[in-house]
């Protein structure tokens, strides 16, 4: 019987071998990584941030706060109170609910936006949009019955705080407008200082000095508009429109001429005139909000590529070459030509890339003064009672401190 003798492979079947056995590690590993990559596809849930509140004059502490709850997670989701809610709390809002959600949705952090949000925030609206907390500034809200409005989401620890953008409010805004005072800006070698001595005060007594509303002063800073700011520049084949005004009181008017205007180009760039030379064509106390205000609330907009901080208001040569502006639009409002005979349009109608957009709108920030004066009483009672009841919660927390430290 001969014996089965063992023979050495050959170079090519030991070759073969070890590479199957090489594509099958490779295809372990390929498998196993794939398995990882799902779980974690899997583990990473999209975080989803609850705002809500009147947004009644949408400014750029609105825009703020909704910018720091996005670097919180994935998604902002927005609710709004609707005019029934605010009126039963607050008093008769500025806009319509229909302005509001319109503003809001214009702000480039905003992912979505719900109308009817209750007044008092509940756990059950944030599971309802599947939101994993709340966030809020770290100023007080509260109903007509002087209740925190975050207490039951505070509760659940589904609630966190970002900061509150000092010295800017929908109420100092009401405030300068029934005061009719340019103290908010100053002409000369202080031409954007901010003093807002008259119209902090507005509807206030000398006891009532809330540490929430209209008592401070707001600090421009470059890294405030950097922080705004998209940091992008066209891209080499982008068409690039521009528009120039004081787009004062960022309103649903400005919003829809710059969605209109984005859409004859793909890189839109704002140019803001200075508060002097808005003065010298707006008069009266206009503008309402100092240029580095302005700056902000138009930089918030999701339609906005790039501001020019206080464009010449005749459109010049220099502009034009420097931005490689394609298209220069304006809106239905008359043009006022400097000096009464200078149009400030005739390079660009020149070179024929001049249009007029019709953005449909008839909003204008002289219609949103007349607003407010027309319900002047109505407002200052408002906002008395908003101060009166921020005074008496921060005396409150100021007692419960005490307390806590004598314990």
């Amino acid at each position: 019987m001969s014996e089965k003798v063992s023979q050495p492979l050959s170079n090519e079947t030991s070759n073969a071998q070890v590479a199957t056995g090489l594509c099958n590690n490779n295809r372990q590993s390929q498998d196993q990584q794939q398995q990882t990559t799902d779980q974690h596809t899997v583990e990473k849930k999209e975080v989803r941030v609850w705002c809500d509140g009147c947004y009644d004059m949408v400014h750029f502490g609105h825009a703020n706060s909704l910018r720091q709850a996005k670097a919180l997670g994935d998604k902002v989701i927005v609710g709004i109170h609707t005019d029934e809610e605010i009126t039963k709390h607050k008093g008769p809002p500025v806009f319509t609910e229909e302005e509001r959600v319109k503003m809001v949705k214009g702000i480039k952090w905003v992912d979505e936006v719900v109308l009817g949000a209750p007044y008092v925030t509940t756990l059950e609206v944030l599971d309802e949009y599947n939101c994993d907390f709340c966030v809020h500034g770290d100023d007080i809200t509260m109903t007509a019955e002087g209740v925190d409005t975050y207490h039951l989401v505070k509760s659940a620890n589904r609630y966190k705080e970002v900061r509150r953008t000092a010295g800017v409010s929908t109420t100092d805004l009401v405030g300068r407008m029934l005061l009719l005072t340019r103290n908010h800006f100053h002409q000369g070698s202080a031409e954007y200082a901010i003093e807002k001595e008259g119209s902090s005060n507005m509807g206030q007594d000398s006891s009532a000095k809330s540490p929430w509303t209209g008592c401070s002063q707001f600090l421009p800073t470059t890294q405030k508009i950097i922080q705004f700011s998209d940091g992008k520049p066209p891209k080499t084949n982008d068409k690039i429109v521009y528009v120039a005004g004081a787009f004062d009181l960022f309103h649903v008017g400005h919003l829809d001429f710059l969605e209109k205007a984005r859409e004859l180009g793909d890189y839109l760039i704002v140019g803001l005139h200075t508060d002097p030379v808005v003065n010298s064509y707006k008069g009266s106390n206009y503008p309402i909000m100092n240029l580095h205000e302005r700056v902000l609330s138009v930089l918030a907009c999701k339609y906005v590529n790039e501001v020019v901080i206080g464009a010449p208001y005749c459109v010049t040569e220099d502009l034009l070459d420097h931005f490689k502006i394609d298209v220069v639009c304006h809106g239905q409002t008359p043009i006022a030509f400097e000096d009464g005979k200078i149009d400030p349009y005739a390079l660009p109608k020149t070179r024929g890339i001049f249009t007029l957009i019709d953005s449909t709108n008839s909003m204008t920030t002289e219609l949103i003064v007349e607003r407010i004066i027309s319900h002047r009483l109505e407002y200052e009672r408002r906002n008395k009672a908003k101060e009166k009841k921020e005074c008496e919660a921060f005396e409150a927390l100021q007692r419960a401190k005490q307390t806590q430290k004598a314990g």
